[in-house]
């Protein structure tokens, strides 16, 4: 059997490595003419893919993988009939270090002693600490999990939240307790740190309104490294201003997030532009599962991962 793959970067293309007898590989960002049209996998750019999918019409295509683990709005701009892939494995490493960086960022006020830096000012502060903290973790998928697992030597207490109640044994956290999503209101007003992992849509767009934030006391923190549709953003405005909630956020509800929006204004407010997945750590794993599909289908086996049009 023999199969054609793109991927957009020479990165990509030399983190895969040498391939089996019978693939060719050509690199491909979907902003060109097509190399051919039967591509058996094609990986598009990590960033602003679903906006080159149309450049798939017309041709041949086995599969799509995807670089990215959300996949909002790509059933609109896919060509019809076309599989699609997310990239479950690839960046919950990445993206639950950046959630245990930007709680410890606000906890520990972190922002306040680089402005102070640009100033030369030495500006010491007697901050909140992570540790002994009651931490709602919101979503228990890859990447919750993977919070989760960072979170543990922290000495937080962690309670975790997911669609459906349940009780499971990991072989590293031992016996988890998952709470119910209709828990939510009755779990949120003894949580001193909240965070959002969960992916977008119908299901979940503005889980977080005014009424669910109000649930929280006052001072509590809320971190969202899921989708930005979680939350009403006007409600969760509304309360940093008032000072009494604080947040860290790394997606939002308008991507880039507009230089004349009021959040840059934001009181108690971190800002961090959608990079959870944007680091070193993704590299190794997208080569492996762009690897692990090329082997899967050439031993006539299905891909992983598939999450449209399977």
């Amino acid at each position: 059997m023999s199969l054609f793959v793109t991927v957009p970067t020479t990165r990509l293309r030399d983190g895969i490595g040498a391939l089996p007898e019978g693939v060719e590989l050509e690199i491909w960002d979907l902003a060109s003419p097509a190399p051919r049209d039967r591509i058996d996998l094609v990986v598009p750019p990590y960033m602003g893919a679903t906006g080159v999918l149309s450049a798939l019409n017309g041709l041949d295509i086995g599969i799509v993988q995807s670089q990215s683990i959300g996949y909002d709005g790509v059933a609109d701009a896919l060509p019809a009939g076309i599989p699609f892939a997310n990239a479950a494995s690839v960046h919950e490493t990445s993206t639950a270090e950046l959630a245990v960086g930007l709680m410890i960022a606000a906890q520990r006020e972190l922002p306040r002693f680089v402005r102070a830096q640009d100033r030369g000012e030495w500006s010491p502060v007697f901050a909140e600490s992570l540790a002994d903290r009651r931490v709602l973790l919101v979503g228990f998928g890859g990447v919750g999990e993977a919070i989760a697992l960072r979170l543990e030597p922290f000495e937080v207490e962690m309670t975790v939240v997911a669609r459906t109640a349940r009780t499971l044994w990991h072989e590293r956290l031992g016996r988890v307790q998952v709470h119910g999503i209709d828990e939510l209101a009755a779990l949120l007003p003894e949580a001193e740190i909240v965070v959002l992992s969960l992916p977008g849509g119908e299901e979940t767009h503005h889980l977080f309104d005014a009424d669910l934030l109000a649930a929280l006391p006052d001072g509590a923190l809320v971190v969202n490294v899921g989708r930005g549709s979680i939350v009403d953003t006007d409600a969760l405005r509304t309360e940093l201003e008032s000072g009494r909630l604080r947040a860290a956020l790394d997606v939002f509800e308008e991507e880039p997030l507009p230089a004349d929006d009021p959040l840059w204004q934001a009181p108690n407010l971190v800002v961090s532009p959608h990079v959870g997945g944007a680091s070193t750590a993704m590299n190794p794993r997208i080569a492996k599962l762009v690897r692990t599909q090329i082997d899967l289908m050439l031993k006539g086996q299905p891909p992983i991962n598939v999450v449209l049009g399977g």
